[in-house]
């Protein structure tokens, strides 16, 4: 008996509306059959869709929101970034990310997105980090998009042709630059020919994971749980390296680490005019296949 109060207030306050729309919904699916085809057809259609939009309303958490939101998630891959000043006066490094930068066909009606990430450690002051932070990603779309529709990206040359220009534009800014410029050096010969930065890119596409490494920066891959190097630093007392700056008439010398000329702890940078051809900017470039197993 105390339940029947129960029910009967729990119908008062639900069911009557739930009743109107049902109500209402068969009666819109019974008129279209004294009708002709094509306004049951379209009437079909308004009803169907006036369903889905009150059920989208009222349950916030069904199947179709969850797949608008996992399509959203592919399109926009999740990603972070930090970045610590340390014990420098002032702040020479840069974070580039651009997630679909740009599109890679891989057949004549198909296409992916292909997504940007890169860190620039700039030293001797922050134009260099900067100009890289802002023109890098462009250079590099304007290549990929220079490869054609169907003809697939040749990575390594497409990125150390990338590099190359964007160290010849660090070079032409620095030396014809009239704009003064709100960092340290203000672009004043000859402070800012001893300027540059390492420069690690990531470019992510659906199977693919390509990262062309220039200095000591670092990319590096967690597959479960493991950590994976996909660079090696370009130091000055790397045997390859070391041949290579005395090759071209430089010297390794060993002032709190081993450095080009006892300058520079890296051997390969953007910008270092000063340094040239003992410092160059040519990357290494690593492909690794995607899995499953990477977070």
């Amino acid at each position: 008996m105390e339940l029947l109060p129960f029910k009967l207030v729990a119908e008062a306050a639900v069911l009557p509306p739930l009743e109107n729309g049902r109500k209402r919904q068969k009666l819109d699916l019974v008129r279209p059959t004294s009708r002709d085809c094509d306004n049951a057809v379209q009437n079909s259609d308004t009803d169907k869709l006036e369903k889905d939009q009150e059920l989208n309303g009222s349950l916030n958490f069904n199947g179709a929101v969850k797949s608008e939101a996992v399509e959203e998630e592919k399109e926009s891959p999740k990603f972070g970034m930090t970045s610590v000043c340390g014990r420098r006066r002032d702040m020479e490094d840069a974070v580039s990310i651009h997630p679909s930068f740009c599109k890679q066909s891989r057949q004549v009606q198909m296409s992916s997105d292909v997504h940007f990430y890169g860190v620039f450690d700039g030293h001797g002051c922050s134009h260099v980090a900067m100009k890289c932070k802002d023109r890098f990603h462009e250079i590099l779309k304007e290549e990929i998009e220079a490869c054609g529709g169907e003809k697939a990206v040749e990575w390594k040359g497409t990125m150390e042709r990338s590099f190359e220009r964007m160290d010849k534009e660090v070079q032409k800014w620095t030396v014809d630059a009239k704009e003064r410029s709100s960092c340290r050096c203000e672009l004043q010969t000859p402070q800012c020919d001893a300027v540059g930065s390492t420069a690690v890119v990531a470019v992510v596409t659906p199977d693919e994971i390509i990262v062309a490494n220039c200095g000591d920066s670092r990319a590096v891959l967690c597959r479960n749980g493991v950590a994976l190097p996909l660079s090696d630093d370009h130091k000055p007392d790397r045997p390859d390296e070391m041949l290579r700056i005395q090759e071209a008439g430089g010297r390794v010398i060993y002032w709190d680490g081993p450095r080009v000329l006892g300058v520079l702890a890296m051997s390969r940078a953007i910008g270092d005019n000063y340094l040239k051809p003992f410092v160059i900017s040519e990357p290494e470039v690593t492909i690794t296949k995607r899995k499953r197993e990477e977070e």
